[in-house]
C-alpha cells in the first residue's frame, strides 16, 4: 500500500555533538564511513560546523557549535549530551506532507522553507517530536549540490584506515518516552503521517526478572519507514528506558538500526574498527542449537561475534546493539540484517538482550552508589 505522504524514504540522521571533528572521526574509523561534506566558517556559517558523513544509503551528519551563542546546539547538548537532534525523510512534495500533518494535528518547528545557493535550492519542514527532537520532510528535486546549501567538500581528504563495514541503511529509528507517552506518541504519528500500528508488546512481552517495558512500532503503510516506542513498565528496579530519560534529561532517540546484508563480516569489521557491543551469556547459542533453526549462518561464528539471531515468520533477523557510543548511558546503534522478508524486531532475542543491557547499567549504579559512599566517608557524612 502507498503512503499518502508520498514518503520514498530514510535520509540523513543529524546529531548536536560537544566535537563535530572528533564525532566525524569515529563514525569515519568506527563505521567505516566517509567525510562527504563541511559546512562551518570556511563555508560562511560561522556559529556551527557540521560533518556529513556517508556510506552506501546512509547519511549521517555531526554538529556542533564553535561560539557560545548558538543557543540551539548548545542547549541541546548542555542538557541531552551528544544526541540526535533530527532525522529526516524524502517526500516528493514537502508542501502536501505538510498540509497533511498540518491538518492532522501536527506541531512543526519550522513550516516549508527554501534553502538556497549556486546549486539551487532545498525545501524541508520539521515536525516536532518526543522533547527536542524534529523529524524533517526533505526534497531535493531542485538541488544539484554535493548534499544541501551550505555544505562544501572537505578542504583536506585524510585517509582514516578501517575495515569495510558493509552498512546498507537505516533500518528504524526507535523512540524512548515517559510513562504513559507511548499510546498518545504512537497516536500522533499515525494521525500527521498516515502512519499504522505494526506490533504492539504489552505488560510481560518485554520484561527480565528486574524490570520490563512497552512498546509499540508504528511503521509507514508501506513499510519503508519505521518507529518502535518505548515507554518504562514498573518493575523492582529503574528500567532502561527509565535511566535514558534520566540520564538524557527528557525523552529523544534511544537508538538507530542500521541494515547490513552480511551481519557476520559487518560485525566482525566492526569489532576490529573497534566498535563495543553488547554481550550474552553462552546459554544463549545453547538454546539456539536447541531450538534447531534453519540459518545460513554458523552458530558457532554467531557466537564467537555475539550475534543474535531471531525468526520471523517466513525469514529471520540476526542483530547485535552497541554499547552507548557517548559519555552518558542514552544513545547506541543497532545492527541488523533481514533475512527472507523477516519484519519482526527480535522478540526472541529481547530477554537476552535486555539482561545484557541490565547488566552494564547494573555496574554503573553499582560504581555510582560506591563513589557516593566514599564521598560520604571522605567529608564526614553520616559519620
Amino acid at each position: 500500500m502507498a503512503n499518502r505522504l508520498g514518503i520514498s524514504g530514510y535520509d540523513y540522521v543529524e546529531f548536536y555533538v560537544g566535537s563535530g571533528k572528533m564525532n566525524a572521526y569515529w563514525y569515519a574509523k568506527a563505521l567505516g564511513m566517509k567525510v562527504a561534506a563541511y559546512l562551518g566558517p570556511e563555508t560562511g556559517v560561522f556559529d556551527r560546523t557540521s560533518y556529513l558523513l556517508t556510506k552506501g544509503n546512509l547519511k549521517i551528519v555531526v554538529t556542533t557549535a564553535v561560539q557560545p551563542g548558538t543557543y540551539e546546539v548548545n542547549s541541546f547538548v548542555n542538557r541531552h549530551g551528544d544526541g540526535v537532534k533530527r532525522w529526516a525523510i524524502r517526500v516528493e512534495e514537502v508542501e502536501k506532507a505538510y498540509r497533511f500533518a498540518a491538518q492532522n494535528g501536527g506541531v512543526f518547528a519550522r513550516t516549508p522553507h527554501e534553502i538556497r545557493d549556486q546549486d539551487g535550492y532545498v525545501i524541508e519542514a520539521a515536525l516536532k517530536v518526543y522533547d527536542d527532537t524534529e523529524l524533517v520532510f526533505v526534497n531535493y528535486d531542485n538541488y544539484r549540490g554535493i548534499f544541501k546549501p551550505g555544505y562544501k567538500e572537505p578542504f583536506q581528504k585524510i585517509h582514516i584506515g578501517c575495515e569495510e563495514t558493509g552498512l546498507l541503511s537505516f533500518d528504524h529509528v526507535v523512540g524512548n518516552v515517559r510513562v504513559n507517552e507511548m499510546d498518545s506518541w504512537a497516536k500522533y504519528f499515525n494521525q500527521t503521517m498516515d502512519f499504522e500500528t505494526f506490533i504492539s508488546y504489552g505488560p510481560g512481552d518485554i520484561s527480565t526478572q528486574y524490570s520490563a517495558l512497552l512498546s509499540k512500532v508504528v511503521r509507514s503503510k508501506d513499510s519503508i519507514i519505521k518507529n518502535p516506542i518505548n515507554e518504562p513498565f514498573p518493575g523492582s528496579r529503574k528500567s532502561q528506558i527509565d535511566e535514558y530519560i534520566e540520564h538524557y534529561h527528557g525523552t529523544g532517540i534511544q537508538h538507530i538500526a542500521i541494515a547490513t546484508d552480511d551481519m557476520v563480516d559487518s560485525i566482525r569489521a566492526l569489532r576490529e574498527n573497534g566498535v563495543e557491543f553488547l554481550t550474552v551469556p553462552p546459554a544463549y547459542y545453547d538454546d539456539l542449537r536447541q531450538k534447531h533453526v534453519t540459518i545460513n549462518e554458523d552458530v558457532d561464528q554467531l557466537q564467537k561475534l555475539g550475534i543474535l539471531c531471531d525468526t520471523s515468520g517466513t525469514g529471520y533477523l540476526l542483530q547485535l546493539f552497541t554499547k552507548p557510543i557517548g559519555d552518558r548511558p542514552t544513545f547506541f546503534f543497532e545492527i541488523i540484517q533481514r533475512v527472507n522478508g523477516a519484519e519482526g524486531f527480535g522478540q526472541g532475542n529481547f530477554q537476552a538482550l535486555f539482561e545484557a543491557i541490565e547488566r552494564d547499567q547494573f555496574l554503573r549504579e553499582a560504581l555510582r552508589h560506591e563513589a557516593q559512599a566514599s564521598r560520604k566517608l571522605e567529608y564526614g557524612v553520616g559519620i
